[in-house]
């Protein structure tokens, strides 16, 4: 099953050389928030309308390391969420994406 999780340019570049990439939500929420395919196009929409550009991580959910939990979140509709860090050999694809220009860009 293939997953996606969305993160700002800059924070997926600082996980540079590491073999592992822990989004901040990790240590605020305890989780990574990621998306199946049929959300990520909202997600990007909702969440990173103006973040200028952004990484999408295509992952391989059977390869993953740490726990993989589908809940439900906006509407009470069901995300996958990840308790751990994301292991980058679960990492099929790496997309750059602008979406915006960010205010004062």
């Amino acid at each position: 099953m293939q997953i996606y999780h969305v993160v700002i340019r800059e924070e997926w570049e600082a996980a540079a050389g590491q073999s592992f990439f822990e989004a901040k939500s990790l240590s605020s929420e305890g989780f990574i928030h990621c998306s199946y395919a049929d959300q990520l196009e909202s997600v990007l929409e909702r969440y990173f309308a103006d973040a200028g550009e952004v990484v999408i991580l295509y992952l391989d959910a059977n390869q993953l390391t740490s726990p993989l939990v589908s809940e439900p979140s906006t509407n009470g509709e069901a995300y996958p969420h990840i308790y751990g860090p994301i292991n980058k050999d679960a990492i099929m694809t790496v997309e750059k994406r602008v979406i915006a220009e960010r205010a004062g860009g």
